[in-house]
């Protein structure tokens, strides 16, 4: 049963809407936790119904929102107006939801490729304090060729406002054909990316890995040993690095990109829910 969620808007520290959606409705005699969503490049807090209404199930409210420049938060489909603006959303958010929270109450962040990569950048430098962190399918390593580095070190100096297509080709989200069609239809959905957005992501990634030696917060880490989207040697190189203490690590070796949407998730929840069981 999907959960019903409420949209409502949010004004960020400068003036811009950001668009929140909160599946509140826990089940279980207390509230384990709050997750906060964050999603990838070009999609919506809405994608993650699914997700949310198992973390429902399983005793956790759950709070997404629209990045800046997606869904139904404001800004140019794709723009960046500066380095720094996702993180310092995310800051706004963990804000304004602890302010909101029960006392004692963990808060978990949840974030999904380019989402994973704010969640894990923000995390590193320590911009708030959060109890845990789940990435899956983090883009800590885009797999830029040659001359997508060359573009990415060029563009934002001349144009760093100017968006283009973005080049992910929406079959290799999921094996699951009724995903890829859902996707494509969907209007919140975009291919936009501003070459800010793009520098943004390029630089985040190794910065983040550089760091993971110094990890300090309970980290499960999902990945997709078949991503074609993000390379998973990313995920693999902070892993080498991250104290086995504190980050848990799975890979499901067949799986594209959207590891929570493929065909048989079954064995991603199943370790989502043994890690939160575990620490919560």
């Amino acid at each position: 049963m999907i959960a019903e969620s409420i949209l409502s808007p949010f004004v960020a520290s400068d003036g811009e809407n950001l668009a929140i959606q909160d599946w509140p409705d826990y089940q279980g005699e207390r509230l384990r936790g709050i997750v906060l969503l964050v999603h990838g490049l070009g999609e919506h807090a809405g994608r993650y119904e699914v997700v949310a209404s198992l973390l429902n199930a399983w005793g956790f409210a759950v709070r997404g929102y629209d990045q800046y420049g997606h869904g139904e938060s404001g800004g140019p489909r794709g723009g960046l107006p500066s380095d720094a603006r996702l993180l310092d959303d995310l800051a706004d958010i963990v804000d304004t939801t602890r302010a909101r929270m029960p006392p004692d109450t963990p808060l978990i962040l949840l974030g999904h490729s380019l989402g994973g990569l704010v969640a894990a950048r923000f995390v590193s430098l320590a911009m708030r304090p959060v109890d845990a962190l789940v990435l899956s399918s983090p883009a800590l390593d885009p797999g830029l060729n040659a001359v997508q580095k060359l573009l990415i070190a060029v563009l934002p100096k001349i144009a760093p406002n100017l968006r283009v297509g973005n080049g992910l080709d929406a079959s290799l989200i999921s094996h699951d054909p009724a995903v890829v069609a859902a996707y494509l239809a969907d209007p919140l959905v975009h291919d936009r990316i501003s070459g800010r957005l793009a520098r943004f992501i390029a630089g985040a990634g190794p910065a983040t890995v550089a760091l993971a030696s110094q990890w300090q917060v309970p980290t499960l880490l999902l990945y997709a040993g078949a991503d074609k989207l993000v390379n998973p040697g990313g995920s693999r190189a902070f892993l080498a690095q991250a104290p086995q203490q504190v980050v848990t690590a799975r890979c499901f070796d067949e799986l594209y990109h959207e590891i929570f949407n493929e065909m048989k998730p079954e064995p991603v929840f199943a370790a989502l829910k043994e890690w939160l069981d575990a620490s919560f």
